[in-house]
């Protein structure tokens, strides 16, 4: 069983996170053998472990709190990459801290078939709720159904800022992507979006123009898209026709995908002809022909950080900044690397 404090009680995370002077993610990170932790603070924190006996067991944690030890997670695109590897990421952060998870998937994104869903999924105990929704409707319809007082995490978006919020850094990710295309001597970039009702695809246009704009460039009519190969297919035809493009920025990598084989088929070679920058690096760019140069989000750590954001809550640790910044409410953007690979060159 977990260990026991003084006067009985088993100790949990948070006695743990007092008796070495940080915060309880950080106790969660050095429990989950995460490597940003100083190896001093990860002594610390061995050591309170130690002396307290603590253990992250479910059942113990459970009879002892009288709480719930699942978590309730509501997503409609889990077959993206990006929802699916976020949900990876909240799974392996939620059985770290000794917590199952339940997963609900609304039939659509009309406010009915959320709140369906949000209903079928409060009907079991669950400890707090994490949404993965990259719309802004769509997130308000789930936390606005939620029973008052039921702690719940935001992914991508919130109906404000009372509800916790990890998200990744739309901004810096297209910058990067961008930027790489200019110093590359491209007189500018062409863009194929993700559909514009999503926050992430609507931020990622933005960025684009806002790079763009900055460094004096044009910025062409974005060529729509649904994050599918096929739509970025259709993209790459329409802009195989087009005069001047010689760099394109696609809002994922499906859609770069899609673009490659376009491109393929008109006679256009990659990189030597058009360059070509994706989004996500999904496990399959790097083995692409040519292999995709792409921004590298990691979604995994959206799912973690959302973990440890609402186990602070259900905790009651959301006003204790511990020793991390992400320690309160507000939590830090994930920020995304770029990977080059082979499908971006000097303009022709």
């Amino acid at each position: 069983m977990a260990g026991v404090r003084r006067g009985g009680r088993p100790a949990v995370i948070s006695d743990v996170a007092r008796l070495a002077g940080v915060s309880p993610q950080t106790v969660s990170r050095v429990l989950n053998e995460r490597p940003n932790v100083r190896e001093e603070t990860r002594s610390r924190v061995l050591e309170a472990i130690r002396q307290l006996d603590y253990r992250p067991n479910l059942m113990a944690r459970g009879l002892v709190r009288r709480q719930a030890h699942t978590i309730g997670v509501i997503s409609f695109d889990s077959v993206l990459f990006g929802p699916a590897s976020t949900l990876l990421g909240i799974g392996r952060a939620a059985r770290a801290a000794g917590y199952g998870v339940t997963i609900a998937t609304p039939e659509s994104f009309d406010r009915g078939s959320i709140v369906e869903a949000m209903a079928d999924l409060t009907s079991h105990t669950v400890a707090g709720v994490i949404t993965v929704f990259a719309s802004q409707t769509a997130a308000t319809s789930a936390l606005h159904s939620l029973p008052g007082g039921l702690p719940a995490v935001a992914v991508e978006a919130a109906p404000d800022d009372s509800v916790p919020t990890v998200r990744i850094d739309q901004a810096e990710g297209v910058r990067v992507a961008v930027e790489h295309l200019l110093r590359l001597g491209h007189p500018t970039v062409w863009h194929v979006s993700g559909p514009r009702e999503r926050m992430d695809a609507q931020a990622r246009i933005e960025a684009w123009r806002a790079t763009l704009e900055r460094a004096g460039r044009p910025a062409p009519q974005v060529v729509p898209g649904d994050w599918s190969a096929e739509s970025g297919y259709q993209a790459g035809l329409e802009l195989a026709e087009r005069q001047g493009v010689t760099a394109v920025f696609a809002a994922n990598d499906h859609m770069a995908l899609g673009l490659l084989r376009a491109f393929n088929e008109r006679g256009i070679r990659v990189p030597e002809d058009v360059s070509v920058v994706g989004f996500d690096d999904i496990p399959e760019a790097g083995y692409l022909i040519p292999p995709l140069t792409t921004v590298r989000p990691d979604h995994e750590e959206v799912g973690r950080r959302s973990v440890e954001t609402l186990l602070r809550l259900i905790d009651g640790q959301d006003d204790d900044a511990g020793e991390s910044q992400d320690a309160g409410v507000a939590v830090p953007f994930v920020v995304p690397t770029l990977v080059r690979r082979a499908s971006t060159a000097p303009a022709p």
